[in-house]
């Protein structure tokens, strides 16, 4: 499967923005989906990750409520709404693809988007 991200952005503290990941392929709910994303220098962290039909959601403890991860598989595409955005929420936002279970860990991903900029002014 293919991915791309998109939605990034500059915005200002406590805003809000949506970020979008397309996916390529026929089996799109087959697979978990998950947002990570790296700061320059740091490893690249969990955000959110959701079950290939949507039922099951996870989030990182620093996301506190602001962040909802959803999904349309009809149109396969899945989704981050950001709210009450941080400046420590500034950081590359990386959509990923898993068929290996729900996971938080970065390597049970074998698929990922190229990435999108998420800027939080303060």
């Amino acid at each position: 499967v293919q991915l791309q991200a998109s939605g990034g952005g500059l915005v200002q503290a406590g805003g809000s923005l949506r970020l979008s990941c397309g996916a390529s392929g026929r089996t799109f709910s087959s697979y978990d989906m998950a947002w990570f994303r790296q700061v320059p220098g740091k490893e690249r962290e969990f955000v959110a990750v959701i079950s290939g039909s949507g039922s099951l959601k996870r989030y990182a403890d620093f996301v506190k409520g602001r962040f909802t991860i959803f999904r349309d598989n009809d149109k396969n595409m899945m989704y981050l709404q950001m709210t009450q955005l941080e400046s420590d929420d500034t950081a590359v936002y990386y959509c990923a693809a898993s068929s290996r279970g729900f996971a938080t860990t970065s390597t049970r991903y074998s698929y990922w988007g190229q990435g999108t900029l998420v800027t939080v002014s303060s």
